[in-house]
């Protein structure tokens, strides 16, 4: 392996690392403020690519493109939380699960039919094409070095939101004492819509990101869920730092063991190895710490 092939592939970890961030963010907030369990979160990222492949056709402006996707998300999600979410608020988590995996199932009906089964692509402006220069033996794509960078951007803007503002405030207060912040006069509804929409938004944003990347079509975004639940699982639900670091760590598990493992062990158990290492790596801190590298110790 190549000093050059190494690096390259941990960049492309982290890169999934922080797309996985923008997924695990938007579960774990659902689950800690509303306690809510949302299998439909991986459809949002789907419906955020399908979007932006359909507003890249339509404005024929990448920016104005992606600047429409998210508005349509926004309104997307608001309206599936007032119509469906909120009466899941008060109802067990097997109910919750079983709700948000009708609703993933007819999200990913629901592009079938508007936009048929052939996948879509997303055609790259010009300016975002070609590699950049990082040493002078080593290169790297410059759109996924964007990719990293606005997952960056959007993670800060997450954190200034939960820490810096009034309504962060409130969100904060809400995942320790709901029934207290409500008594306080806060309105929990619009609170709990807030969040839903927020979440909506992480998720799309990481499709639309990947939408000039790979073939946009219906489930897309299944695959991806399951490693963001992992994730929350390993850094700790509710905690955002644990989030973050279990991405990465997660990414770079993944991008480099399936380049590692079938050289080590040959292709057919090196492929099994490396499908199975997230989930090994989550078992083992599991064991070793129940509430994740970041969550609170339980009683």
């Amino acid at each position: 392996m190549s000093l050059g092939l190494f690096i390259e592939q941990v960049f492309n970890g982290l890169q999934l690392g922080m797309i996985l961030f923008l997924m695990a963010v938007g579960v774990t907030l659902t689950f800690g403020v509303m306690n809510l369990i949302n299998l439909a979160h991986g459809s949002m990222l789907m419906i955020g690519a399908f979007l932006i492949a359909f507003a890249a056709s339509t404005v024929h402006s990448f920016g104005l493109a992606i600047l429409l996707a998210m508005v349509m998300v926004f309104a997307l999600s608001w309206f599936i939380e007032k119509v469906l979410v909120k009466h899941l608020y008060a109802k067990t988590h097997l109910d919750q699960v079983l709700a948000s995996f009708g609703l993933s199932i007819v999200l990913n009906d629901g592009v079938i039919m508007i936009w048929g089964r052939e996948p879509l692509y997303v055609n790259l402006p010009s300016w975002l094409e070609g590699p950049v220069q990082l040493t002078p033996t080593f290169s790297y794509p410059l759109y996924r070095l964007v990719i990293t960078g606005v997952a960056i951007l959007a993670g800060l803007v997450l954190w200034y939101l939960l820490t810096k503002t009034r309504l962060g405030m409130q969100i904060r207060a809400g995942a320790e004492k709901r029934e207290m912040i409500g008594a306080l006069g806060v309105n929990i509804n619009f609170l709990f819509t807030a969040v839903f929409a927020m979440s909506a938004i992480l998720a799309a944003l990481g499709g639309v990101m990947l939408g000039p990347m790979i073939s946009v079509q219906s489930g897309m975004g299944d695959p991806l869920l399951i490693l963001s639940l992992a994730v929350v699982v390993i850094g700790g639900i509710g905690s955002l730092k644990g989030a973050l670091y279990a991405a990465l760590l997660v990414g770079l598990v993944d991008t480099l063991g399936r380049m590692v493992w079938p050289s080590l062990l040959g292709a057919l158990v090196g492929n099994i190895v490396s499908n199975a290492a997230i989930y090994i790596l989550m078992a083992l801190v599991i064991a070793i710490r129940p509430s994740g590298l970041f969550g609170r110790q339980l009683q």
